[in-house]
């Protein structure tokens, strides 16, 4: 203690002094700015990370699905027969040999026989479909009592240039516009006719226009290793004048179409024809095509639309309905309570599944696809929301304000939708975000399975693609790696979303199911 009194007395006494021993005191002004109930929700949202990542995943797929159908190229009715389940493509980066986007397939076990058709297509259009050789096998075999090497090729090859040249009946005017065309852009088209009987009767390969030894089409070779032409010259089967580009060594004797049934059939380089019908632009597919040659690209854009304006639709009216239901029951309870709780309860127990497939069997006839799978929807889709806000209700219809509301003479609709429901609207509203995934997957699943056809009304859906991208998974995976990929994503990002956007609105609720 004499310590204590001895560090004290050093302390000198001018340092001590009265503070505000004649003033006043107030409450002085907050300097910090007012922060909105909302403001501070999202000040909450934004501390979490993966909701915000998955936020800006969600704005992208949902411009990738409203921009898309508008910029590209291409209409969800452009269908190409024969570019069917093709490869991703793009001249200009094919150009680069990167590598990507160059609509390669790998072809193994390729013989001479099957080199040589490759050369046949490349030297006859320009369009070299090999685009290099991945790997060489030397086998020896016995061939007339001596042994001889054999190879065998691992190719990878454009799917785009590989088609080469096919067949083609146009009348006597296409004929001559075709020919126009290529007379504006210099751009052979049209190739020289090649009669079966010089082939081996062979009928079904167009790309056969040199001699073979079989009917294999194994290709027969001069004495310096040349293909040997048999394009026809027999004038009295030519279909019609030909007065546009000749392909090189033609002196104008080979003929260019036969007569068909008031028509002319003829040879084309398919990749130049596509551009012929086109205004020019050569195919460019980002993601490939699908089994009905449709753009993958925009058939990706024309199905994520569909969905995500289906689902706000859906979400909408289920949340109407709900809220005003589950209002009803919260805000009466006792025997009111139990009859609509009844009512939920039967409706809860009617399977989804059959219940849209009776609808698309039945009501879709009368009312539409669309309108009858929209009504599958809501005939039980409100129940969770009614649940939620009968719940909110309960919470809510209790606590002092209400009953202050009441006591001033407010009436059961004023203090039902004034009162109570703003109060709960936060964790309805971000309930509806958690909903919206679940229809997007209800559809998706509906569509794949087949048990509902949008394709006439939506042009098509993710569920469809997949569907037929199933089909053909083993040699187009792209078909189905590419919606899969953005359903996946537009599930993941809403449901991370919709938790965050549920958590920040109602901080009581983290971690906590509903």
């Amino acid at each position: 203690m004499s310590n204590m009194n001895n560090n004290y007395e050093r302390i000198p006494q001018e340092k001590f002094e009265f503070v505000q021993m004649d003033a006043r005191l107030h409450d002085k002004k907050i300097d910090t700015k007012f922060r909105s109930f909302f403001a501070d929700a999202m000040l909450r949202f934004r501390k979490n990370k993966s909701s915000v990542v998955a936020a800006w995943i969600l704005l992208f797929l949902i411009l990738f699905s409203l921009i898309v159908p508008m910029a590209s190229p291409y209409d969800i009715k452009d269908r190409d027969k024969l570019y069917v389940n093709f490869p991703a493509y793009v001249p200009a980066v094919a150009e680069m040999n990167l590598g990507i986007l160059d609509g390669s397939k790998v072809y193994a076990s390729q013989n001479e026989a099957s080199m040589n058709y490759w050369r046949g297509i490349a030297e006859e259009t320009g369009m070299n479909p090999v685009i290099k050789i991945v790997d060489t096998t030397t086998t020896l075999v016995k061939y007339r009592g001596k042994m001889v090497e054999r190879y065998t090729y691992t190719i990878e090859a454009n799917r785009y240039f590989e088609l080469g040249c096919v067949y083609r009946t146009l009348s006597y005017k296409q004929f001559e516009e075709l020919q126009a065309w290529q007379n504006e852009t210099g751009i052979q088209v049209i190739y020289p006719y090649v009669e079966s009987k010089d082939i081996m009767d062979i009928t079904d390969n167009p790309n056969l226009w040199y001699e073979v030894t079989d009917t294999k089409g194994s290709a027969k070779l001069d004495a310096d290793g040349n293909l040997i032409p048999v394009y026809s010259t027999r004038k009295e089967i030519e279909g019609a004048p030909y007065n546009s580009l000749r392909i090189p060594g033609d002196d104008g004797s080979y003929i260019y179409s036969i007569a068909k049934s008031g028509s002319v059939n003829v040879r084309v380089c398919y990749y130049n024809y596509y551009r012929y019908m086109n205004e020019g632009r050569e195919p460019s597919y980002i993601f490939g095509t699908t089994s009905m040659g449709e753009d993958l690209f925009t058939a990706i854009g024309v199905g994520a639309r569909f969905s995500l304006i289906f689902a706000v639709l859906v979400s909408a009216i289920n949340l109407s309905i709900g809220a005003v239901y589950g209002a009803i029951q919260g805000y009466y309870g006792g025997m009111v309570d139990m009859i609509l709780d009844r009512i939920s309860d039967i409706l809860s127990g009617v399977p989804f599944v059959v219940v849209t497939t009776l609808f698309q069997l039945h009501l879709a006839q009368k009312v539409g696809i669309v309108p009858s799978f929209l009504f599958a929807f809501v005939l039980t889709g409100w129940i969770s929301m009614a649940a939620l806000t009968r719940k909110q209700f309960y919470r809510f219809k209790g606590l002092e304000f209400v009953m202050a509301a009441r006591t001033l003479g407010a009436s059961d609709s004023r203090l039902m939708f004034k009162h109570i429901f703003p109060n709960a609207m936060g964790t309805i509203i971000t309930s509806c975000a958690l909903v919206i995934p679940g229809v997007i997957n209800s559809e998706t699943s509906m569509t794949y399975l087949g048990i509902v056809n949008i394709s006439d009304f939506a042009g098509t859906s993710i569920g469809t693609l997949m569907s037929q991208g199933n089909a053909a998974v083993t040699s187009a995976p792209h078909a189905m790696l590419w919606p899969s990929i953005f359903i996946s994503l537009l599930m993941i990002s809403f449901n991370l979303f919709g938790n965050g956007l549920r958590d920040a609105f109602n901080p009581s609720t983290r971690g906590v199911e509903d």
